[in-house]
């Protein structure tokens, strides 16, 4: 299934909710982490789990252990958490990957909430 950015991250959320109201907080970030690449996959979304990102530096490739929670549809990128709260390192730690990925589109999805409304940071570039 091939979506538009938008479309892509309204279907993101549409799992993330549903995993969020079937599980609540509490968990694992690698539990929901799970649960949303099962949904997205089931649902026929392209989606890739732990994604290596290397660094390019100048003409070198660093491969120095940076991975994407969530790659889907090549282009949204996923930060699943399970934290207190979003904070500025999580912002700038998917901004980085964004640019390094050339993605337009990144989600920062906190499941350590009481409502998944309060949970979802989206960034553009």
């Amino acid at each position: 299934m091939k979506l538009n950015n938008s479309d892509c991250s309204s279907e993101i959320l549409k799992y993330a909710f549903k995993i969020h109201s079937r599980l609540g907080p509490g968990l694992l970030e690698s539990s929901y982490e799970e649960c949303l690449y099962y949904e997205l996959c089931k649902a026929g979304l392209f989606c890739e789990k732990q994604k290596p990102l290397p660094l390019v530096y100048d003409d070198v490739h660093l491969e120095i252990g940076y991975r994407l929670d969530l790659l889907v549809e090549r282009t949204v990128i996923v930060e699943v958490k399970a934290v207190e709260a979003i904070n500025p390192i999580h912002i700038a730690q998917v901004l980085t990957y964004m640019k390094l990925t050339n993605a337009r589109i990144g989600l920062i999805l906190n499941f350590h909430v009481a409502s998944m409304k309060h949970g979802i940071r989206r960034l553009i570039l």
